[in-house]
């Protein structure tokens, strides 16, 4: 390509805001030439390139909204430390059909086993769909439901919001008829993700009030997938290895000590 020309080519994809295009211009040309490619080839890479760059942003800015801890795929989720838990039953929700059918997913079991990953996992997964999103845990989701003003909030119209630690601590009378009322107004509406470390049975006790945690439950699991996982804490999974072999070499210790006499 002469100079000038791309020069200029390179002015006016600028100068569009096609700043990808514009990056990765002279490799593409020289792919094109070294492969003899024809023009709507070249220009189909070229175009990919840009579109490619600004879908990636565009799921940034989403991941950024939404208030996401972490960046925490399906792919990094260990199912072998879980055997007990339905891979096919975890992997059907990542197809997102709950999210259109506004459905809400309850994530129940024991601090450490992965429901807060699969969660944002979940909502990374709906961020690259165009899903509104939003996460939250329940002690942040509370003040804010205090503060009151709950009008055009994201907590309130986003697809999904993800509800993380609920049960992790106590709620007042007060904060549960709050939470009821988040409840009720997204209920057929938009899906919410709850993670616990509850079972349902403790719901009564966790909000206070049988006949509030009866309606907040009624309301959740009207139209809902629940997994609960069993198992212990993955991020514990180190020390419970170093505490088994401990008691295996003190149980060989006192056998020989045993033998000795």
């Amino acid at each position: 390509m002469e100079q000038l020309t791309s020069e200029r080519l390179q002015d006016n994809l600028v100068r569009l805001k096609l700043n990808r295009a514009a990056e990765v211009l002279d490799s593409v040309v020289e792919q094109a030439t070294r492969e003899k490619n024809s023009y709507l080839s070249f220009l189909d890479h070229l175009l990919e390139e840009e579109v490619a760059a600004k879908e990636g942003r565009r799921i940034q800015t989403a991941m950024k909204t939404a208030g996401l801890p972490a960046a925490k795929t399906i792919e990094e989720y260990d199912f072998t430390f879980h055997p007990q838990l339905d891979k096919a039953t975890v992997m059907e929700l990542f197809d997102l059909t709950f999210i259109t059918r506004k459905e809400n997913v309850l994530l129940l079991g024991p601090p450490g086993v992965g429901k807060t990953h699969l969660a944002i996992s979940l909502a990374i997964k709906a961020c690259h769909h165009g899903f509104k999103v939003y996460f939250t845990t329940m002690d942040i989701l509370i003040k804010k439901l205090k503060a009151g003003a709950t009008r055009q909030k994201a907590y309130l119209n986003s697809s999904l919001v993800v509800v993380d630690e609920v049960g992790y601590l106590p709620v007042t009378t007060q904060e549960a008829y709050l939470f009821f009322q988040f409840v009720s107004q997204r209920y057929e509406r938009s899906s919410t993700i709850i993670t616990s470390n509850k079972s349902f049975g403790d719901w009564q006790e966790l909000f206070g009030d049988p006949v509030i945690a009866t309606a907040i439950l009624d309301r959740l699991l009207h139209h809902s997938k629940v997994v609960n996982i069993k198992g212990h804490s993955y991020r514990l999974r180190g020390h419970s290895i170093k505490k088994q072999l401990f008691k295996e070499q003190k149980s060989s210790a006192d056998r020989s000590a045993d033998d000795a006499t």
